[in-house]
């Protein structure tokens, strides 16, 4: 059976096809169709049956849908992780066609790294945590704001910020000029507005993981010291299997926390972390390090969270 190998170019408004047949032979341009994954399975059916058909594309802002698509009418289709794309240094001409048919070469050559990709569900609980960590991100910007405003006007709070009695201290503060006063009352109801906000997507994350199959790994994790609830779900969601990682040091590798180095003839020179990879897990796992400076006290909360848990865990 001839397979062919299928390069796609997704685009909101067009898909590019390129295909590379068995052999040596160079990838060809195949055809450029609109943004839609039903003209697109129609038109990849030309090319021969299901079976005969490897198709891949590159992740990027559309999502896993084409993936889906293909997927459910039969077509073997795989993500592609655009950073581990070969790159020819001396070619300086990029185009969509190109890239379509960059791609069905190196799918036939097995070069391409593929991306895992969730089930709708756990994509589901993956974008309520991406939803709560922009909130977090609006809320440390409003904070920052406040701050600012309250240094402008010579008000320095010395104790722990944010907690209530900060919160109170804030509310108390009085400015001869009324325009200063809307200022900071506007600037902390934004605040406890972005507070809210994140507490009502936790309780909608509690409410959705609790049966979601993963939900037995968000219970272990919280046995870890400086993970709990929030931590464990983004770890979760974001990784998936963990069975898909044969060793710890490709775990650690997927997530950017293996040094880089730059090793040439007898020099052998390694630099800092190299930071590529999946970023919330990365900031979750080195937020949760951070704990184990602390002498181990397993606190009231950790010992509700691991009464249920086996006594091996």
């Amino acid at each position: 059976m001839l397979i062919r190998y299928v390069g796609l170019d997704v685009h909101k408004d067009s898909i590019k096809i390129a295909v590379a047949e068995e052999g040596r032979d160079p990838a060809r341009f195949y055809a450029s169709i609109p943004g839609e994954t039903n003209k697109l399975i129609a038109r990849i059916r030309k090319l021969g049956s299901k079976n005969s058909l490897r198709c891949c594309y590159e992740a990027g802002p559309g999502g896993y849908t084409v993936y889906r698509a293909l997927t459910a009418a039969g077509i073997d289709c795989k993500v592609i992780a655009p950073s581990m794309i070969p790159k020819q240094s001396g070619k300086r001409v990029k185009t969509d066609r190109i890239d379509a048919e960059n791609l069905a070469h190196y799918l036939r050559s097995g070069d391409l790294t593929e991306v895992w990709v969730p089930d709708e569900t756990t994509e589901s609980i993956r974008n309520l945590v991406r939803l709560r960590d922009d909130a977090r991100i609006a809320r440390q910007k409003a904070r920052q704001q406040l701050n600012q405003f309250l240094l402008r006007k010579g008000r320095v709070y010395q104790k722990t910020r944010w907690n209530i009695h900060h919160i109170r201290w804030i509310r108390f503060q009085k400015f001869p000029m009324e325009g200063d006063n809307v200022t900071v009352a506007d600037y902390l109801r934004q605040v406890e507005l972005l507070n809210e906000r994140i507490a009502n997507i936790e309780e909608n994350l509690k409410l959705y993981s609790r049966h979601w199959k993963q939900n037995w790994l968000v219970e272990r994790l919280q046995c870890l010291r400086g993970i709990a609830f929030i931590s464990a779900v983004g770890i979760a969601a974001e990784v998936g299997d963990l069975k898909r990682f044969a060793t710890a040091g490709k775990f650690m590798s997927y997530v950017g926390l293996v040094p880089s180095e730059h090793s040439s003839g007898q020099k052998e020179r390694r630099g800092s972390i190299t930071r590529c990879g999946n970023v919330t897990v990365r900031r979750l796992l080195v937020e949760a390090a951070w704990h184990y400076r602390y002498q181990p006290r397993r606190s009231r909360a950790i010992a509700f969270r691991n009464e249920k848990l086996p006594q091996q865990i």
